[in-house]
């Protein structure tokens, strides 16, 4: 089917666009009253997740309501821990809780690596349906964890500032916790693959706990992984996106991906030159700018394009759009990226 937007997907591979398009991390989600009632409609958000039919519904409010140029599956990136045999609760005002981790050879013994067309079908069944049903409209992105942030959250057994008990795990065992890296970056190559098969049109990988690991132990315990799952994907661009991570970019200038996401504390103007021109970059407005007047974020919105050039660009906040954040404002920022005028 052929797409009656693409903006995204041609700046993604790199190509000038007339102008920039701009989707929202969480775009799907809380901002939204009509997500708000789907979701009071269920019995919680692990069954809006595993419902295709309410996922694809919420999926596509973004692109009705706000004007987006990327529709993004509802999902969660712990749906791998579960589809590896390590379920999770999601605890209203507290976020994920696992009742077991992996602390040990005997607790890995008891996970797989995840099989997507039998433990993540309802993923699948959901990118097909709102393939369907966005009908061409824009395109479809989808998406995994990163496998170290994946890590922290099947090791810690819930969400942390500092994931210490995660990160213990690479002085103590180290063994151990690459074994379990590289079978959530097994199932993650497969489950992205999948998603391809699906119907998404591109792909991010959110390493959303990159900045708790210093330079070393990123490059020992979470490049390599990245590295593998974007070698393996070369069908659809792919985005990688590594909150707080400053000091890999330059390393992920040389990772087969198309797009590299910049959080808000990452300056566009010295991010590009530390990745040089080759890749597209995404971002990076922040989150919080949208509670100021409409005025100042169309402000910020104009310098934020300014900064990042006529290179190629995916406008974005620089990390997910918070829950309490008015809906107006949100259009605000999307309408101000879609006025900017390319040189």
């Amino acid at each position: 089917m052929e797409l009656q937007n693409d903006l995204i997907l041609r700046a993604a591979r790199g190509e000038r666009t007339e102008r920039t398009p701009v989707w929202l991390m969480r775009q799907a989600g809380r901002i939204l009253p009509e997500y708000r009632a789907v979701r009071a409609s269920l019995s919680g958000f692990k069954e809006l997740v595993e419902t295709p039919e309410r996922a694809c519904e919420v999926t596509i409010q973004p692109v009705d309501l706000l004007g987006v140029d990327a529709a993004i599956i509802f999902s969660d990136i712990l749906v791998i821990p579960e589809a590896m045999g390590l379920p999770y609760r999601m605890v209203e005002k507290k976020g994920p809780w696992f009742d077991e981790t992996i602390r040990s050879k005997e607790a890995l013994s008891k996970i797989h690596v995840a099989d997507p067309y039998a433990d993540l079908k309802y993923v699948l069944d959901a990118i097909s349906l709102t393939k369907k049903e966005l009908n061409g409209r824009v395109p479809l992105i989808g998406f995994a964890g990163a496998p170290w942030t994946i890590l922290c959250y099947m090791v810690e057994g819930q969400g942390s500032k500092t994931f210490s008990i995660a990160r213990r795990m690479l002085f103590e065992n180290p063994s151990l916790a690459h074994e379990l890296l590289q079978m959530i970056t097994s199932g993650t190559i497969d489950y992205l693959k999948a998603q391809i098969e699906a119907g998404a049109d591109m792909l991010q990988v959110f390493d959303s706990w990159a900045g708790v690991l210093s330079a070393d132990l990123y490059h020992k315990f979470a490049l390599p992984y990245m590295k593998q799952i974007c070698d393996a994907i070369p069908e659809v661009p792919v985005t990688v996106f590594a909150k707080g991570a400053h000091f890999i970019l330059e390393d992920f200038a040389k990772l087969n991906c198309r797009t590299i996401g910049l959080d808000w504390t990452m300056d566009p103007v010295q991010s590009r030159a530390l990745i040089g021109t080759n890749k597209t970059l995404q971002g990076n407005l922040d989150p919080a700018i949208l509670y100021a007047s409409e005025k100042e974020i169309q402000e910020a919105t104009t310098k934020m394009l300014a900064d990042f050039g006529e290179h190629p660009h995916i406008a974005n906040l620089g990390h997910g759009v918070y829950p309490d954040t008015d809906p107006d404002k949100v259009k605000c920022f999307i309408q101000a990226v879609k006025a900017h005028k390319r040189l």
